[in-house]
């Protein structure tokens, strides 16, 4: 996906809530740099995993959405989706949430006995518009 030209405003794809903010403060602190991928398998594939960045490996078959800004995080913290999911989700907004129960991946925040789940909504007119969706 390119960025937006200056001409155009900046569309957010990826948000993260105050609760998953204060965990990826928490893990950062534990493990450095963060990543996220989303690779839309089934049961807790379709949630996003939070890895040490550079741990799982991206390629031609993933997209970068964005780069989470985290107040108290240093270095932004990539969010990756795989192409195959992007395309059915291409026209919502996500936001990374967190809550209580553990999921069966190897997402960092497992051992905390908490998940990162994804919320979403559909985008506006203007947004799918500046993305070039529409």
């Amino acid at each position: 996906m390119s960025a937006p030209t200056p001409t155009e405003p900046y569309v957010e794809r990826v948000a993260v809530s105050a609760e998953a903010a204060d965990m990826l403060r928490r893990l950062g602190k534990r493990h450095g740099p963060l990543m996220f991928h989303q690779s839309g398998g089934c049961c807790d594939g379709s949630s996003p995993m939070c890895y040490p960045k550079g741990d799982f490996l991206t390629g031609d078959a993933d997209i970068k959405l964005e780069d989470l800004r985290v107040d108290e995080v240093d270095e932004p913290i990539e969010f990756w989706m795989s192409l195959a999911q992007y395309e059915y989700w291409k026209h919502t907004h996500l936001t990374v949430d967190l809550v209580p129960g553990r999921g069966s991946g190897f997402s960092l925040e497992a051992p905390e006995g908490y998940r990162f789940l994804t919320r979403s909504r559909m985008l506006t007119e203007d947004e799918l518009r500046n993305l070039g969706l529409c």
